[in-house]
């Protein structure tokens, strides 16, 4: 299957989850070229420290390498005015803004049902940068819900996501609802931050976000970062490293690190129990919303490597009238999803003539544009 079409998904309960595959080009994934021993796979950073948790030393240098290179580059980017962004960088904020508006175009057919959940894993806050834009420049009408509420200081409460906006006439004799798309960020925010009274506030301040990261005392290695991406080498090269770090250095980076609320790319998760309590939230949404009646789930970017997520929705999978679209990188990707949805009649495997990236996904998957001449009967 290489497309979605419109009308079988329209009037269901639409349900997105976006992965770390969207935003590349932008941002980094945490794939890494250091090869895996004795096999022609490499790394991503997740495998990489989980193979290496029993060593604190190496483990503090796998999180220094991940917060400089994967989470500060997400905490450290403007769009609009200002922006130093590149042709590449700027070509993924344009996907994202295709995406929304076909959302929205989708949504918009469902009459008073004019909204839809985008979930993802994404920390980076692409999602709320874009949908600024849109509003600001008048591209679109419609309402970010975040989870967030207030004014000066903005926190976030799951019950948030149950709230509707309408549009009433002046004279109460007409009304009609706001489209909404609500965004539930499974592995946290860059943008959130632990309040005094143990809640979760929302602030979208880049420099708040930055100096939060920055002051995370990371440790170089010339060596560790050399081998990491080098496809030439393997496990057996970086367990051979002389490494010599501080006790008292990989104890102030890892009290800084555990500060940022963001989900582990192991089976690590939040250590703030404010952020875990959230995340299990989040993750009761996404099973409530798969196990409605006439959904659909479509997947873009994101590789069922979290076995949490994986796990919940299988779960899910057992609601017959759940329809789930997973969109596969390329043959290899295909190959490893085919494997772990074997057996589940409602999953769709989505694949294209070469690489199923954002722009492809916008342009053949899951388009606005109408069918070609050819495809029409």
């Amino acid at each position: 299957m290489s497309k979605i079409n419109r009308s079988d998904i329209f009037d269901k309960n639409l349900n997105f989850l976006i992965g770390s595959g969207a935003s590349y080009g932008l941002l980094p994934t945490l794939a890494v070229r250091l090869k895996k021993k004795d096999a022609e796979e490499s790394h991503t950073l997740e495998t990489l420290a989980t193979q290496f948790e029993s060593s604190q030393a190496l483990k503090t240098l796998i999180f220094s390498w991940y917060v400089k290179e994967v989470i500060k580059p997400a905490s450290d980017f403007q769009i609009g005015a200002g922006s130093s962004l590149d042709a590449t960088q700027k070509e993924v904020l344009d996907n994202y803004e295709r995406f929304l508006k076909t959302v929205l175009a989708l949504t918009a057919k469902k009459g008073e049902q004019n909204r839809a959940n985008i979930f993802t894993t994404n920390y980076d806050g692409l999602i709320a940068h874009v949908s600024e834009q849109m509003l600001r420049q008048g591209h679109a009408d419609f309402v970010l819900n975040d989870g967030g509420s207030g004014f000066i200081k903005r926190t976030m409460y799951t019950r948030n996501f149950n709230r509707f906006y309408r549009d009433q006439g002046v004279f109460d004799r007409h009304s009609k609802s706001v489209p909404q798309l609500n965004l539930l960020q499974l592995h946290g925010s860059v943008y959130w931050y632990k309040d005094d009274s143990e809640n979760i506030e929302v602030s979208y301040d880049l420099a708040r976000a930055k100096t939060r990261v920055s002051e995370v005392p990371c440790i170089e290695s010339e060596s560790f970062n050399a081998l990491v991406n080098d496809e030439s080498r393997s496990d057996d090269d970086i367990s051979s490293l002389d490494i010599n770090i501080a006790v008292d250095q990989i104890e102030a980076f890892w009290k800084k690190y555990e500060q940022l609320p963001i989900v582990n790319p192991t089976k690590w998760k939040f250590h703030e129990t404010v952020f875990d309590e959230h995340y299990y939230q989040i993750l009761r949404l996404l099973s409530y919303e798969l196990e409605k009646p006439n959904s659909v789930f479509i997947v873009f970017g994101f590789s069922f490597a979290d076995e949490h997520i994986l796990n919940l929705v299988k779960r899910s999978l057992s609601n017959p009238t759940l329809k789930m679209f997973v969109c596969c990188f390329g043959d290899k990707e295909k190959a490893s999803l085919l494997k772990k949805f074997e057996g589940f009649e409602n999953v769709e495997l989505i694949r294209v003539e070469g690489d199923l990236n954002f722009k492809a996904f916008n342009e053949e998957v899951l388009t606005l544009e109408p069918p070609s001449a050819e495809a029409q009967p």
